[in-house]
Formats: C-alpha cells, structure tokens, sequence
C-alpha cells in the first residue's frame, strides 16, 4: 500500500486558472503564498513566464521564459508585482492579465524569503521546504572547476532546473530518468538528452558541485537560478517509462493521483516537446488539454494524453511524443492527492 509523507498536497503545490482583467488582479485560491510562480496564457500565443521569491522584485518580479533560452528580463512592464498569502497580484500586462484572456498558474511553496546558505563553496541564497523537497536556489558563479553550491534541501535532489540568469545559456535539466548523471535535457527545446555532456554536475543532500567551470552552471561572473526537487512519497514522482506504441499504453504509477503531469522523451534522435497536462484545466478523462513548455503555444486539446487516476497515469495515445514503441520518457508529477493517506485510509479514487 502507497502511504504518504504528506496528507495535504494543496499546502505545498496548486494550480489555478484565472481570468484576466486587464487591470489589478488579486488572484487567490492558491492556498498558500506562492514561492514559485509559473503562468501561461492558455488562448493566445504568449512565452511561458516563471517568477520567483528569491530572484525577487524591482517594480515586478523578475520573469524568465520556459520556452526561451533569454537572459532574465529586468525590464518589468505591469506584470507580477506581490507574492499574497493565497495567491499573487497582477498588473495590466495582456502577457499575464489581458481582459477575458484565459490563464493558467502552476504554483509551488519553498520556505519564503532566501536565506544565505554557505553549505558550498560558492555562498547561494536558498528558499527550501524540506517538507515538500523544494527549494529555489540562486548563486553568482566563480569559474573554478570543483565549485559547489548548498540547495538546502537536506536530501539529495532527484531533478534540478538550472538556468543562467544573465545570459543566454539554455534551461538544463537533470532527471534519474536519463541515461546518465551528466545527461541533460533542455527545457525550451525538442532535442533528446545531451549524451556527450561536459562533466557538469553532481549532487549530494547538501550540495550541487561543478566539476568544472561550464557556462550553463559556473561561469565567472554569470548569475543563475536552480529550482531543485526531491521525491517525496505520495506528493512527488520522478520516473521513466518505456513506450508500447498501442493504444493501450503503459500505465505509469506515481503512488497518487498526479495534479500536474510533465513528461518528455529523450531517448536518441528523438524530438519531441515538453508536455504538461492539469486536473485543474481538465476535471475528467481524458485529458486532452496541453500545454507545452518547449512552446509559447497556446492550449490544444488535440492532444489526448490519456486517463488519469488516483495512483498514476494510463497512456492511451500512439504518437511518438507519449507513446512509440521502444521510445522512453521521462515524468515529472505532483499529487493532487495521495492513494492512501499517512495512517493508510484510501482517498476517493477519480
């Protein structure tokens, strides 16, 4: 029986839709105040755009582009500019906040306000909860190979999100999925994983150390953001499945019923996007509706991913971006609620 570390899982991860009204916008309903903030325009063609409490404000939070490889925007236009305690407030632009535009906001809770974290070589600012396995990193990198930086976390990391905050080096991201520690795949980009990967990285339960001085981790000088992810039992799963190529597809088991669901293949001469499916955005099976953070796309709903249920995800799509046979893939999910809870009681099943 999947038991659960965490009985609540709207305390740490929510998703929102919202409408836009052209002015200020309060959105609440998020449960908690947010640390991590990621919003999509799901009607038009619009960049992805993540803030988050440590990269923190000028007039608007600092925004970054999922589906660019663009430095950090400092030039803050009407956008988000207050982390509330149920949700965040928003400003007049239509990127995030036109009148009648429809949107989406997947959002995560950290530990607040940064902290100094002097855990490596490299002092980083850290916003954790240990709770989640969450955290929200940012660090100046020095150029030395053997550098590491503290994620706070406690627990080595399962998946980390690195992205150069002050130049135009690719998002880079690490899942145990890959083939190899080194591996990476780029989150604005179709590629499969980077099999001839520099020695980047390498993790432990208190640091990120960087073998050598690369421009996508430890450039002199650059400055970046990690956002880093531990597994935790009934709230988070970082798996890999094989494709079938039926429509009866695998069934990926999660231990709950996933409230976000990203996956990706990666394995060689692939291309394929991003997807992100929600039970927010679609309340019954299937789910259909995708968005893609490789895309500034809008939502289509062509897509079907195929059902999800309250301990994993049923495939039941034949295309090579979910499902070809022998193709792997990679997951990322977060519970909308766990199978049993922490004492073993099931939870209502979808």
């Amino acid at each position: 029986m999947a038991y659960t570390d965490i009985d609540k899982s709207d305390d740490y991860f929510n998703t929102v839709t919202y409408t836009g009204n052209g002015g200020t916008n309060n959105i609440t309903g998020v449960n908690f105040q947010p640390d991590f903030v990621w919003i999509k325009k799901r009607d038009s063609v619009v960049n992805h755009r993540v803030y988050d409490v440590v990269r923190g404000v000028d007039t608007n939070y600092y925004k970054l582009f999922p589906n660019l490889s663009n430095a950090e925007n400092a030039i803050q236009t009407n956008e988000l500019t207050s982390l509330d305690s149920d949700g965040f407030t928003l400003e007049s632009s239509t990127n995030v906040n036109s009148n009648g535009g429809s949107y989406v906001s997947w959002n995560w809770l950290a530990g607040g306000t940064g902290v100094s974290n002097t855990q490596g070589s490299i002092t980083s600012t850290v916003s954790a909860s240990t709770t989640s396995g969450f955290s929200v990193v940012t660090w100046t990198g020095n150029g030395t190979n053997g550098a590491s930086i503290g994620h706070g976390l406690g627990t080595t990391p399962s998946s980390w999100i690195i992205k150069q905050r002050t130049g135009t080096q690719a998002w880079l991201v690490y899942h145990p999925g890959l083939s190899a520690t080194d591996n990476y795949l780029q989150l604005s980009a179709v590629n499969a994983e980077a099999t001839n990967a520099p020695n980047i990285w390498s993790a432990d339960s208190t640091t990120l150390t960087f073998p050598t001085s690369y421009q996508g981790t430890n450039g002199s000088g650059s400055d970046y953001v990690g956002y880093f992810f531990a597994e935790k039992k009934g709230f988070s799963k970082f798996g890999s499945y094989t494709g079938n190529g039926s429509a009866n597809g695998p069934f990926v088991y999660t231990g709950f019923k996933p409230a976000w669901f990203l996956l990706k293949r990666y394995d060689s001469g692939s291309s394929a996007n991003w997807e992100i499916y929600d039970t927010t955005r679609d309340t019954y099976n299937q789910a259909v509706k995708r968005l893609a953070p490789s895309l500034s796309d809008a939502e289509a709903t062509n897509f079907a991913l195929g059902d999800i249920l309250s301990n994993g995800v049923k495939i039941r799509q034949t295309d090579q971006t979910w499902n070809a046979s022998g193709g792997t893939y990679i997951y990322m999910a977060f519970a909308e609620s766990p199978f049993t809870t922490s004492t073993g009681i099931p939870t209502t099943a979808r």
